[in-house]
């Protein structure tokens, strides 16, 4: 029997051309073919569990006068009693007001639609006035100040790496198969003949290609559907026959999508005693069953079938093999930790899943309870997902500690990472594979959405010399801005692409590769908290900006609050606010469904 080495052991010594084994290493990756009240008690969905903050009048005259804090020596007292004392669940609020509704929306293409300007992360939007509750907040919050002199230029966009992998064939089609309209319109009408003889041929194979790779959606609303509460996510089908979407009332509703044009809806399953919003959720790979999370330890698995009626079953993540009846106690009895973030296996056996403890969880369905626990960050796990889909070995996990990390299990036996991802400056929101077990697409609160490939990530020893908290500003993105001015570069950061321009403000808001059917993941997309979704090529330019807040703006329900004046006289446009949290590019159409918020 052959022998076999670790993802670890593969990268320390990745200088060596010969390899044993078939474990994944950066050296034997393969190259591929061508709170609406005053309260402000934080952690909303995904973020980090540290409470903000807050000083009162004469504190803040003093901070501000000698630049001390007297108020150390109490929190040092408060986290000593904290740790004593038994945990409760925390109370979450949102840091809105107002009556609040989601909106999912279908966006179909316009070939004619005009390419939109995104708008500044720190500019003036009509969507986003910020009241004066927000403004008295964020004067009580410590910042990190940041010297002038550290501010260094954003990469550059176009980026030369985006450019050669835009090239290279390996994200669809590359440039060098571009042609102009005149003669894209010949390819067209040959290739529409040569289907209907049944002809095929490599080049009929890259016509295909390349005329549904240009299809984008638009910013025109085929389909608006108006919820009472808000909607946290929402996705398709990998065969896009089946869309579900979460919301905030702890009720999953699926939609039949096989014809992307025309939704029917068919079944809404509940999370029992939820606690705030149901976090995440994930389908199965045969589309059977779907799992969703809430604020709690325990996951819910509801049978897709609209025949089938029954309760969904629970799975308590709490309850893992292995560990101490004490540790069980611990775990189950206190309600220590959430899942903010959860995703199913390629063959549907197992599903993993992020916590508030600062951990990643296996969960075995067959064996009904968890298999593996990793408590590998220095804080909150916000998300996670599966390297590959055909392989349940690699996992990626994305933190608050600004880290993610990659984990190989086959080599877990020091609970050691097999290596890391180093480049963003705040704590992730969102990671998301391409599935071939190379590239990793993930979202920051800097702002920046990175592009990574697993060949160049950081040793484990290499990045245990560096600490990852000293990048964090103490910025929060809850009720924060994000200027120009608080950019900043990452001395080890190993990313292949940053894109930016979209705004990562509010709550987790997600990005994904575009579907490798439809454009072969030509794009990445991310939702943005300026009601937009933001679609990029591989070399960070925009392809395309979906204004999915004027495009449903007329649609929405009307409150007797809505037209009242403000202060400045102007309309109560605070009342739509616009977030789009997460977007869902269906596989085999151009069609995105957008999931957002409105407060």
């Amino acid at each position: 029997m052959p022998a076999t080495r670790s993802l670890a052991e593969a990268f320390s010594e990745s200088e060596s051309d010969s390899l044993t084994g078939d474990r994944l290493s950066p050296a034997n990756i393969p190259e591929l073919d061508t709170d609406d009240d005053g309260s402000f008690v934080p952690t909303t969905d995904g973020e980090s569990g540290e409470e903000a903050e807050f000083f009162d009048i004469e504190e803040l005259i003093s901070f501000a006068e000698t630049g001390e804090d007297d108020d150390d020596e109490d929190e040092e007292g408060e986290e000593e009693e904290n740790d004593e004392g038994d945990a409760t669940e925390t109370e979450f609020h949102d840091a809105q007001d107002g009556e609040n509704h989601e909106v999912t929306i279908e966006v179909s293409v316009d070939e004619n639609d005009t390419v939109l300007q995104a708008r500044p992360i720190s500019g003036e939007n009509e969507d986003e006035s910020s009241g004066d509750d927000d403004m008295l907040y964020s004067l009580g919050r410590r910042r990190r100040r940041r010297h002038p002199s550290a501010r260094p230029a954003p990469p550059p966009v176009p980026s030369p790496a985006g450019q050669e992998l835009m090239d290279s064939g390996t994200f669809g089609l590359s440039r060098n198969w571009q042609d102009d309209l005149r003669k894209r319109k010949k390819r067209m009408a040959r290739t529409l003949m040569n289907r209907e003889l049944g002809i095929t041929t490599e080049q009929v194979r890259r016509n295909n290609q390349e005329i549904t790779q240009n299809m984008i959606p638009s910013s025109q609303a085929d389909t608006i559907v108006h919820y009472k509460a808000r909607c946290y996510s929402g996705q398709f089908s990998d065969d896009g026959n089946f869309f579900f979407s979460c919301a905030q009332d702890f009720l999953v509703r699926m939609y039949d999508t096989s014809n992307p044009y025309c939704w029917k809806y068919y079944k809404t399953v509940v999370y029992p005693f939820g606690q705030w919003t149901i976090t995440d959720a994930s389908l199965s790979p045969d589309n059977r069953f779907l799992a969703y999370s809430s604020i709690r330890t325990s996951v819910c698995l509801a049978a897709t079938d609209p025949s089938n009626d029954s309760d969904p079953h629970e799975l308590d993540f709490a309850d893992v093999a292995g560990e101490s009846n004490r540790a069980r106690r611990r775990l189950q009895g206190s309600q220590r930790f959430g899942i903010w973030s959860i995703r199913f296996s390629g063959d549907g056996r197992e599903i993993v899943a992020g916590t508030s403890d600062n951990s990643v969880y296996v969960y075995d369905i067959e064996s009904n309870c968890s298999i593996l626990r990793i408590p590998g960050h220095r804080d909150h796990v916000n998300a996670v997902c599966f390297g590959d889909v055909s392989s349940p070995h690699i996992l990626y996990s994305g933190s608050d500690d600004t880290l993610i990390k990659v984990w190989d299990r086959r080599s877990m036996s020091d609970s050691r990472e097999a290596g890391v991802f180093m480049g963003h400056t705040e704590g992730l929101t969102y990671v998301d594979s391409k599935g071939d077990g190379r590239y990793v697409l993930s979202n920051g609160k800097d702002q920046n959405m990175k592009l990574w490939d697993l060949r160049k990530m950081m040793s484990t020893e290499a990045s245990a010399k560096i600490d990852p908290m000293d990048y964090p500003s103490g910025f929060d993105y809850r009720y924060m801005d994000y200027s120009a001015d608080d950019y900043r570069s990452h001395e080890h950061d190993c990313s292949v692409v940053t894109y930016r321009g979209h705004s990562v403000l509010k709550t987790l808001i997600r990005c994904h590769f575009s579907p490798p059917n439809s454009t072969n993941s030509h794009y990445v997309y991310s939702g943005s908290s300026d009601g937009k979704i933001h679609v990029y090529n591989m070399d960070a330019t925009v392809a395309r900006i979906i204004d999915v807040s004027k495009a449903t703006y007329e649609s929405r329900p009307r409150d007797r609050y809505s037209d009242m004046p403000t202060w400045d006289g102007e309309a109560n446009r605070h009342t739509w606010q616009t977030c789009v949290r997460d977007a869902s590019w269906h596989p085999n159409a151009p069609v995105i469904a957008g999931e957002f918020l409105i407060a």
